[in-house]
Order: C-alpha cells, then sequence, then structure tokens
C-alpha cells in the first residue's frame, strides 16, 4: 500500500534546470524521507513551443539521466494534462520538473497506527507560504 502522494511543480525561468537541486532530492530520496514515483520535464521555448519529456526518453542530458536515477518506480500518475496545465504558467524560454513523490517516511506510522486499530485517516498539506501568512496576520494582531 502507497502511501500519501504529493506533486510538487518547480518552474525554473529562463531553462535554468541545472542539476543543483539534484543532491537535496539524492538526500531525500536516499534517507527514506521520500520515494519519487513519477517525474516530468517540461519546456516552453522563446517561440512558445513546448516539450513534455518523459524522464524514460532522455539519455543525453546527465541532469535529467540522474533525476530519472531516483525514480522508485514509474508508476504514471502524470499525464501530458498535468504537464499541460504546468506549461500554461511556465515564461517563454523556462522550464519545469513536475515531481510526484510519496511521503514514504508516513508509511511506517500508519502501519504502526493499524497495528494498534488506528486508522490515519487524511493528511492535509498546507504551503509554508500561506503558513507564513497566517503567522504574519497574528503576529500583526497582537
Amino acid at each position: 500500500m502507497i502511501g500519501p502522494v504529493e506533486i510538487v511543480t518547480i518552474a525554473f525561468p529562463e531553462d535554468r534546470f541545472d542539476g543543483s537541486i539534484l543532491p537535496e532530492l539524492t538526500r531525500l530520496v536516499e534517507t527514506g524521507t521520500i520515494s519519487l514515483v513519477d517525474a516530468v520535464i517540461v519546456r516552453k521555448d522563446t517561440d512558445e513551443n513546448v516539450e513534455i519529456i518523459e524522464l524514460s526518453e532522455v539519455t543525453d542530458d546527465p541532469d535529467v539521466t540522474a533525476l530519472s536515477g531516483l525514480l522508485a518506480r514509474m508508476d504514471g500518475l502524470l499525464s501530458d494534462e498535468d504537464a499541460e496545465i504546468v506549461v500554461e504558467a511556465l515564461p517563454p524560454g523556462g522550464t519545469a520538473a513536475i515531481l510526484c513523490f510519496e511521503h514514504s517516511w508516513v508509511v511506517p506510522l500508519r502501519d504502526a497506527i493499524a497495528a494498534n486499530g488506528g486508522e490515519l485517516l487524511d493528511t492535509v498539506r498546507v504551503p509554508g507560504t500561506v503558513v507564513q501568512e497566517v503567522l504574519d496576520a497574528v503576529g500583526a494582531e497582537a
């Protein structure tokens, strides 16, 4: 049974996807914090032509190949429709990585809860920017 899954989109203006995020992503995978279960690269050139790249199709880009090597499995959870939504917000000349990962760290906790007769009902992700806005508003009222 798979744990909670999250889709994260990382945009790089001016096609600056250069692999600099790979060491941290590798650390998260190697420590079991996350499992990368699907990923797609989307590029929009300056003429607004779009390229949707499945990682398994790329063999000549070492950064994309390294990202592909982090995939635990390719579940096909991301579709071209997901990529097309991202493309709309991507500036000309930009690149985005759409990463679908499992929160692997939750699985042992979920299993321990189930072993004791409980059930993990839900998980909710609140973006850090939203939390900061709330904290700022609460701080302003104090």
